[in-house]
């Protein structure tokens, strides 16, 4: 129609749909009034003509002047547009590169140009131009959206459309230095715990605890000082340090050899002293950061001290150090202490629930049973949480056999089942011998009575762990949980009825176990309560009877053992057939006795279980911290003493992960890990 009025060469206006309709309706009306007004009156008429034909020629020159302004406007408009684009593609801040279905370089902007110098790119291959630029955008041609690459010593966003044959390059540089420098200045805040402060200089004159206060601080004053960090002392054994992240990278790529540095020296001087170090960062809110890094302190202290936990909030923990065993540091004040404060626990309790950890070894079950003995003591009814449908080993199964005889203790053996049944809120639940409600016998009864739970454990802490448990002794120098809880049955009510043959013997039993008959892992505090568990009756003739191990158990022992490799040439590794369960003690006996080979310094067995996961017993000398090595995969326990259980996975399967665990493991930091 447009192209019909141009040839009869109409109006310009003509040639616009809503025009025509607009001209068309004023003729309309204007042919209209002057037929009524002929109608009316012949002279009326013409006057009226007059009008209608003045009125016209008004309307058709205003019309047409319209049309001409709007056809100008737009075609301006058009040209602007046009011009701004081929500006915008010439001079905009954005590199613009088309090329051909060859890869060769058919265009590209000024801007993009100056990233390549004098160098005449046109006709070439973007490969024989930028072998880096082409392998980015071979790799990011289907992505669909920018991502960052790193090009010319720069950071840009880069979109490649390979429909249209075109790159967009945007250099972002400066924007990627200022996270750079955000991410790099987050505050970063240290607690530093001297570990055994007290113990070293309870024996030291004025003097000797000046020097040797002095000679700590000058040598973290320095080592903060090189790491560009602040240190503030705030009492005799405790320190603050700030810092940029940064500055934390730095000081984990140097592995904290601080702690290193400290031991050391001091062991030379016959005052061994080892430090402990919570470090936290990634929050805005310092109050916060505080009380997260006074948690990561804690973690490490938990742990056993002489090491540094690094975390984020709601991060993995980092852990180096941890080379040492724990120091004794136990005092009997700090026993009566925990006693009275669980006392008071069971006087604001209706009931007390016991829990040992899921396999019960004769630790776990001798602690349940002294727990039990003190609440009774204390005049509250206590169940013990067990399993029994849960294969155990012969030694839980002989204590388990004489134990019904006793029908006071029997009766008070209950299963998780009947314990969800009996809780009320008023009820107590005591974890021992572990501290991770999910290795827990009591996991029934944990979510409901979480703000009301004790944790009695020997075990290093580990980031698992109940959040607002209401009692923690964890003491990782001890040699067992049921060391630490004969200890506070000695300041229990003595009018009451005390310790019975039955449990006595299960705790002295669980010592011998957990310290291989008191070769390993012992102090003095292991020999008092050993020699006050004999005074109170166990029977170490029963405890023969209950460590008698039958042939099957021993046979199979001999078989894991015959299937043995070494790793690293100090670690003994043995794996079961993968179709074949053995019992969980028969394999951390065969993970002992590896230990007995010349140049062994630990020893691993995996193993799968009657319930099918997989376990994993790991020993040690001591010169490998077999605890984080188990903590890579999901387990826990000490230096010295570890394992984790793993499902879904073949034996095969675990060994191959062990084994590459294993060989990365390094001489300058062989207990570094990562939870």
């Amino acid at each position: 129609m447009r192209q019909l009025f141009a040839k009869l060469h109409l109006p310009v206006f003509m040639q616009n749909t809503r025009l025509r309709w607009v001209a068309g309706y004023g003729f309309a009306l204007g042919l209209l009034s002057v037929i009524i007004a002929f109608m009316l009156n012949w002279i009326f008429g013409l006057v009226m003509l007059l009008i209608v034909l003045v009125l016209l020629v008004l309307v058709f020159n205003t019309l047409q002047e319209i049309s001409i302004d709007t056809q100008e406007f737009i075609a301006d408009l058009s040209y602007r547009i046009k011009r701004g684009e081929q500006e915008a593609l010439i001079e905009m801040p954005m590199g613009i590169l088309i090329f051909n279905e060859h890869q060769r370089i058919s265009w590209i902007n000024p801007y993009l140009q100056t990233y390549f110098g004098e160098i005449d790119v046109l006709g070439k291959t973007i490969a024989e131009v930028s072998g880096q630029l082409a392998e980015a955008i071979e790799a990011h041609e289907k992505d669909g959206e920018y991502t960052t690459i790193t090009w010319a010593d720069k950071q840009f966003y880069l979109l490649v459309q390979p429909e249209l044959n075109v790159v967009y390059l945007m250099d972002v540089s400066h924007y990627a230095q200022i996270e750079r420098d955000y991410h790099d200045e987050q505050l970063v805040l240290g607690m530093i715990s001297l570990d055994n402060y007290d113990e070293v200089t309870q024996s030291m004159n004025d003097s000797d605890v000046s020097t040797l206060r002095n000679y700590v601080t000058s040598t973290l004053t320095d080592w903060t000082l090189a790491f560009n960090m602040y240190l503030r002392r705030l009492s005799s054994d405790r320190y603050l340090i700030l810092g940029h992240l940064s500055d934390l990278e730095q000081l984990e790529t140097d592995k904290f050899k601080i702690l290193d540095t400290i031991r050391e020296t001091t062991s030379k001087q016959n005052y061994p002293l080892t430090l402990s170090l919570g470090i936290a960062y990634g929050q805005k809110d310092l109050n916060r950061l505080a009380t997260l890094s006074q948690s990561n302190l804690d973690l490490a202290l938990g742990r056993g001290g002489d090491q540094v936990v690094v975390k984020a909030e709601d991060a993995e923990a980092r852990f180096y150090g941890g080379k040492t065993n724990p120091m004794e540091k136990r005092t009997r004040v700090r026993a009566r202490m925990i006693s009275q404060a669980l006392q008071e626990l069971f006087s604001q309790s209706d009931q007390i629930f016991v829990a040992g950890h899921q396999s019960p070894d004769m630790d776990s079950l001798g602690a349940c049973l002294g727990i039990r003995r003190i609440a009774q003591m204390n005049g509250k009814k206590c169940w013990i949480i067990l399993d029994e449908a849960q294969q155990t080993h012969s030694d839980i199964q002989r204590l388990l056999t004489v134990i019904e005889k006793d029908s006071e203790i029997q009766d008070a053996i209950i299963t998780p089942v009947d314990a969800a049944n009996r809780a009320t809120d008023q009820s107590l639940l005591i974890m021992v011998d572990h501290s991770k409600p999910s290795l827990s016998m009591g996991s029934s009864i944990y979510e409901p009575l979480q703000n009301r739970t004790v944790i009695i454990d020997h075990h290093r802490r580990g980031e698992e762990f109940p959040e607002n448990p209401l009692l923690v002794y964890i003491e990782p120098y001890a040699s067992s949980t049921c060391e630490l809880i004969t200890e506070m049955l000695e300041y229990q009510p003595q009018e009451a009825n005390s310790i019975n043959r039955i449990e006595a013997t299960a705790m002295l039993s669980g010592i011998e176990i957990d310290t291989k008959h008191f070769t390993d892992h012992t102090g003095t505090r292991t020999f008092d309560a050993a020699s006050y568990l004999r005074s109170a009756g166990a029977d170490a003739e029963l405890i023969a009877q209950f460590n008698k191990e039958n042939p099957d158990s021993y046979m199979e022992r001999n078989h894991l053992i015959s299937r043995v490799e070494l790793i690293n040439d100090n670690m003994a590794l043995i794996a079961g057939e993968d179709s074949r369960p053995y019992d969980s003690v028969t394999a951390a006996q065969a993970a002992d006795s590896l230990l007995s080979m010349s140049g062994i310094d630990a020893s691993f067995v995996i193993t799968q279980r009657s319930d099918g996961r997989v376990g994993v017993s790991a020993r040690s000398t001591g010169e490998v911290n077999v605890q984080v090595i188990m903590e890579q995969m999901g387990g826990g326990g000490h230096l010295q003493n570890a394992a984790t259980q793993i499902e879904k996975q073949s034996v095969s399967d675990v060994r191959q992960t062990l084994v590459d665990l294993l060989i990365n493991q390094t001489d300058d930091n062989p207990t570094e890990a990562k939870e």
